[in-house]
């Protein structure tokens, strides 16, 4: 999948906002607030279950990555998730 395409797609399933379960989380980790080396999928099937949580490590920035970007479109698509939310920018790591 073409990388602008993944974008928007995950884009637009954050901006519909909270829809209900079953909700995957992403979170961006990197050593800067410029380049995310890391993200972590968390999916949660119902209220108060526990999250499962996935992680992608590469050693460009996760955000450009074509593969990963497509990686992370079929696991929402798949989870069938009626939430996705984006934890903002990039946490560092220490």
């Amino acid at each position: 999948m073409n990388l602008d395409k993944a974008k928007k797609r995950i884009a637009k399933q954050i901006n519909k906002g909270f829809d209900g379960y079953p909700q995957i989380t992403l979170a961006y980790f990197g050593a800067s607030a410029d380049c995310a080396t890391e993200v972590v999928i968390g999916f949660v099937m119902e209220a108060g279950a526990a999250a499962q949580e996935q992680r992608f490590v590469s050693k460009q920035d996760v955000r450009e990555d074509e593969a990963i970007q497509s990686v992370l479109i079929r696991i929402i698509d798949r989870a069938d998730a009626r939430t996705v939310t984006e934890i903002p920018g990039v946490t560092l790591k220490t």
